[in-house]
């Protein structure tokens, strides 16, 4: 398993998006994770597709769009033009997550589940053989900076029992709160994706941040015995 790390932009110095997507692509980034809010799921509005779009343009790096929006399924489309390359939709959010999913993939994107943290692993069973991806928070959605909940860990390790009686190798993807000092037993719950905003973004030097990330993260590894590639 190889852990990639996502620097989210929703810390990043808007007024020189380019530059900072730059820096984090250059420190060694595998993927940008980009917010999308509406004010209605969550209580925050932060960017739509002509943001998306721009950022397409000035990066080779994956885009990994998390949809934290009202009935994500009406814009599946217009993220994927975008250049959305994994969309995550919330399981609060749609009626119809099947449907959702298939549709994302049939857009040629990966397609991914994202669960608050009030909401139990429980309702994956009956998606875990479809998703590519899941998206745990490990803090309230909406806003940057705040602080990982500890039961989170409990829950990645749930999920990763639920994803290995799926036999799907999906990725598990953590999303708030990560840091130097939690990487490692995130990743030893089950998690292959670290998703990071303040201490990248807000570090002197994110290269560096990046750098460290990763290795306190796969310091992880021994422990979680899973064996994506």
């Amino acid at each position: 398993m190889r852990i990639r790390i996502a620097p989210s932009i929703l810390a990043a110095d808007f007024s020189a998006l380019g530059e900072e997507i730059a820096t984090a692509e250059k420190g060694g980034a595998d993927l940008i994770h980009v917010d999308v809010m509406d004010g209605h799921f969550v209580p925050n509005i932060t960017i739509g597709p002509p943001v998306v779009r721009a950022i397409k343009r000035v990066t080779s790096l994956p885009l990994d769009v998390h949809l934290m929006i009202a009935d994500p399924a009406r814009y599946l489309t217009t993220f994927a033009d975008a250049g959305a390359d994994f969309l995550s939709v919330h399981v609060e959010a749609t009626p119809h997550l099947h449907r959702t999913l298939t549709e994302i993939k049939e857009l040629g994107v990966q397609a991914g589940v994202a669960l608050n943290p009030s909401t139990s692993e429980s309702v994956l069973n009956e998606i875990a053989t479809e998703v590519d991806f899941i998206l745990v928070m490990s803090v309230n959605p909406g806003f940057g900076g705040q602080k990982f909940i500890p039961r989170t860990l409990t829950k990645i390790a749930a999920i990763h029992d639920i994803l290995e009686k799926a036999k799907n190798e999906a990725s598990i993807e953590v999303d708030g709160g990560i840091s130097q000092s939690n990487a490692g037993d995130v990743v030893a719950a089950g998690a292959d994706i670290l998703v990071a905003g303040s201490a990248i973004f807000g570090s002197p030097d994110p290269s560096q941040a990046i750098e460290m990330l990763r290795m306190e993260g796969n310091a992880g590894l021994p422990a979680t015995g899973r064996k994506k590639a």
